[in-house]
């Protein structure tokens, strides 16, 4: 006789008191029995997520003994290489968790891996999301919230790379500086208020550690939240297959599979971030010593999230410089330290509306693209990989020329020339892999699969048998569907033609409408494959034996 387990009486009398005044009893069955699609991709986010809950509980034992101060004072720790070195508190106190606070270096390396892994899983996590179309309605204001974040957790990481006052950390800093006073008119007024005069001043790191452990944090948790909480209201996307639907969700429910999964998958995140940072060293500030405006050093590379800006400022000539009414304007300071961060930005943040606007597709999509049925897409994807990709190697053109005994002007021109032509060369190659593997689904839909059974047929002929793919293949494979397309002269019911249609912008439409679907493989007409086929030998087979015998009876009669 089986009985039915009820809570201890303590929380029993405990959800009574909060369901009473809340009444959330409802409302929590039916959260906590929330669908999550399984798939490893959706677990990307949730690396972010964990990555940002290790970076807060890491911070705030750090700062119980860093001192943002740039005071200068002689330095008597246990660190015997700087003894009698003249360094500011900053630098003294991150030398002091290094070497003096049990477990503080080992902390220290936790954060900044954590910080390294937040800003990587949440490249890669929208990555997810732009070549699946998953930023399409009704998601677009989440999409948004991304694109803010991945900006945001970039300068979160510039300042709090920017802290120790160690030399890399100045020459970072010295960068800031160089793009600020780069904007016309306003760039020495925004240096001297930031820096509380001039370079490098003693006020940078009070203010970069204000920003850093409460300004820019507050905004990323609000953002987080907020990102989340969308994310809850208006479910994940899924990927297609059997069952899947715009109102169907195939998936593992949060209580309590998702909850355990999800709990576990955050110590194994934990787990990885620990034992990078117990066998692999990053930035060991100890070594480089305290930053002085006369020092530099060679070799050295910011964090990889900032090696693109790097690049850009390493090969943008020089040859636009300004002077106008006796203001200097340096463009080639202004152009990669701004502009092309905020072209980047700016195209992430638009795209969704772009292309909402050339397809004229304004549903509501819960079931996401696979990147080969978008081709332009993601060929826009790919030529955007290229191109930070190749910023991101020029950061390090001074590493490869010493490592290939290459001339540094020699892979300053390549990577000036590749920045320009490498985003077409890779759009036009991802568009035209997408495009083959369409043809293949529609071969695969219609004739099955490649069995590996080869079969000979009377005439002596070897073919290989199709077979019919599975329930699910099939499933993934109609999920293309036809992209909608926008007419060269849209007519209404009277054969006029429309007024949107006829201005420049309805042109420009129409024309983009036409390059972003003309490609396209169409499957429409085609039916899945059932049954074993021999895929091209045995229809032509049975039509010469269906010709011989109308031959043999026409002649008989």
């Amino acid at each position: 006789m089986s009985r039915t387990t009820q809570a201890p009486k303590a929380l029993r009398g405990a959800g009574n008191y909060i369901d009473d005044r809340f009444h959330l009893a409802k409302t929590g069955k039916k959260q906590l029995g929330k669908v999550f699609p399984n798939h490893w991709s959706f677990m990307l986010g949730e690396i972010a997520l964990y990555s940002f809950i290790i970076l807060l509980v890491t911070g705030v034992f750090l700062t119980l003994w860093f001192k943002p101060s740039m005071a200068e004072i002689v330095y008597h720790g246990s660190y015997e290489r700087l003894h009698g070195v003249t360094m500011s508190e900053a630098y003294a106190s991150t030398l002091y968790i290094n070497f003096d606070v049990r477990g503080g270096m080992l902390i220290r390396q936790i954060h900044h891996w954590a910080a390294l892994i937040f800003v990587a899983a949440m490249l890669v996590h929208m990555l997810r999301v732009f070549f699946t179309g998953a930023f399409r309605k009704p998601r677009e204001i989440n999409w948004l919230i991304g694109v803010a974040l991945f900006a945001l957790a970039m300068i979160e990481g510039l300042f709090g790379y920017s802290l120790p006052d160690d030399l890399p950390s100045g020459m970072g800093v010295r960068i800031l500086q160089g793009v600020m006073m780069a904007l016309p008119i306003v760039g020495p007024y925004v240096s001297m208020f930031l820096f509380g005069g001039e370079f490098p001043g003693e006020d940078i790191i009070p203010r970069l550690y204000m920003l850093h452990i409460l300004l820019i944090p507050g905004i990323l948790l609000a953002l987080i939240g907020a990102h989340v909480l969308i994310l809850w209201h208006q479910k994940h996307t899924q990927y297609p297959g059997k069952g899947r639907t715009e109102k169907q969700v195939v998936g593992t429910p949060m209580l309590p599979a998702f909850a355990v999964k999800a709990g576990g998958f955050f110590f194994f995140v934990f787990a990885v971030t620990a034992g990078l940072s117990a066998f692999v060293q990053v930035n060991p500030i100890h070594l480089f010593g305290p930053f002085t405006p006369t020092s530099i050093t060679s070799g050295l590379q910011p964090d990889w999230y900032m090696g693109f800006m790097e690049g850009s400022l390493r090969i943008f000539p020089n040859w636009f410089d300004l002077n106008i009414a006796g203001y200097a304007i340096p463009t080639a300071v202004l152009v990669p330290g701004l502009v092309i961060p905020g072209l980047v930005f700016g195209a992430m943040a638009l795209w969704p509306f772009v292309e909402q606007w050339i397809s004229g597709d304004r549903r509501h999509h819960n079931v996401a693209d696979r990147p080969r049925n978008a081709p332009v897409r993601t060929g826009m994807g790919v030529a955007g990989i290229t191109f930070y990709g190749l910023l991101w190697l020029a950061g390090s053109n001074d590493i490869l020329s010493e490592t290939f005994s290459i001339s540094l002007y020699a892979t300053t021109w390549f990577f000036r020339i590749t920045v320009i032509v490498g985003p077409f060369i890779g759009f036009m190659i991802a568009k035209r892999v997408c495009l083959g593997l369409q043809r293949r689904d529609r071969e695969q839909l219609e004739h099955g699969y490649e069995s590996g059974t080869i079969q000979q047929l009377p005439s002596g002929e070897f073919i290989e048998v199709h077979k019919e793919s599975s329930d699910e293949t099939v499933r993934v494979l109609e999920s293309k569907e036809p992209v909608s397309r926008i007419e060269v002269q849209a007519l209404d019911e009277n054969g006029v033609e429309s007024p949107s249609s006829r201005g420049m912008t309805g042109r420009l439409r129409q024309r983009l409408a036409e390059w972003y679907t003309r490609d396209n493989v169409s499957f429409e007409g085609v039916r899945p494959h059932t049954g074993h086929h021999l895929h091209h030998g045995a229809h032509e087979e049975g039509e010469h034996e269906e010709a011989r015998e109308e031959a043999t009876t026409s002649s008989t009669s």
